[in-house]
């Protein structure tokens, strides 16, 4: 092929190869400089791409199971508060109880103690029934009125857990106060007894719960924290790189213009032969 030739340039064909693959390089980095990602969508790297996707899945799902766990966790507060006041107020039920089991006090004594237990085992009654977060209660076992067991989800899989609800009557006193010192020494050996066993077992066991409830959040918050770094390893720009790379690009695109601009004009030079 003749080197001198009008019809074909080399120098200008090899010129506009070379600008239009710095060119494309050169789209790639302002690619991974704007949007920050190596691998921004499949036609960068279908295969990582795919990953990233069913990576991003697992993170979003994690996500919505911890927002999930939130809501159990403020029922197991608002049954644990419960129960701590009810426990505080069996303490003051006891002490009235004993008082009215003393046969040595007077009719206006009696009478002044037996309104205050009255008072407390409302307020025992209260405690329970009020304790409602959400529309949802452990202490009660009717599902009509928000109570029965909760059944939360656990995992992005959708792994669960059950927290068996109380029935919150079994953790009030009797429906009605001792008459004489005989009877309150009956229900105090007895049914006050059997209630404060219960509360207490109430309170171990939704303890119990809620610390499991927490693990769990802490555990899927740094899952999910793991999953990120993942992530970011794999489809993350290194901007740095990146940063570097368009600068020698810009400068290497500058010059294949300038390369190709001389390239064409290499006809020109044919035209002196026939001067």
């Amino acid at each position: 092929m003749s080197v001198n030739s009008v019809n074909t340039n080399r120098q200008a064909v090899f010129a506009l190869q070379s600008l239009n693959q710095t060119t494309s390089d050169l789209g790639t980095v302002q690619k991974r400089v704007s949007t920050g990602y190596r691998v921004a969508d499949a036609r960068d790297d279908g295969g990582a791409f795919a990953v990233a996707q069913a990576v991003r899945s697992d993170i979003a799902g994690v996500t919505a199971v911890n927002e999930q766990l939130g809501g159990v966790k403020g029922v197991l507060q608002t049954t644990f508060a419960a129960l701590s006041v009810v426990s505080d107020t069996m303490k003051q039920a006891r002490t009235t109880l004993t008082r009215l089991a003393d046969g040595t006090i007077d009719a206006t004594q009696r009478s002044q103690y037996e309104t205050q237990y009255s008072q407390l085992r409302t307020q025992i009654s209260q405690f329970i029934d009020d304790a409602k977060y959400n529309g949802r209660t452990l202490l009660s076992t009717n599902t009509t009125s928000g109570g029965g067991n909760i059944v939360g989800i656990r995992n992005e899989s959708g792994g669960s857990f059950t927290v068996s609800a109380e029935d919150g009557t079994n953790l009030q006193l009797g429906t009605s106060t001792p008459t004489d010192a005989a009877e309150a020494t009956t229900y105090l050996n007895g049914g006050f007894v059997t209630v404060e066993s219960a509360i207490s077992t109430a309170l171990n066991k939704f303890g119990a719960s809620m610390a499991y409830v927490e693990n769990q959040i802490t555990y899927n918050s740094k899952k999910a924290d793991a999953l990120n770094d993942g992530l970011g390893a794999l489809v993350d720009a290194d901007l740095a790189k990146e940063s570097s790379n368009l600068q020698a690009l810009q400068t290497r695109q500058q010059l294949g213009t300038q390369t190709l601009s001389l390239a064409n004009q290499g006809p020109q030079v044919l035209l002196s032969l026939f001067r």
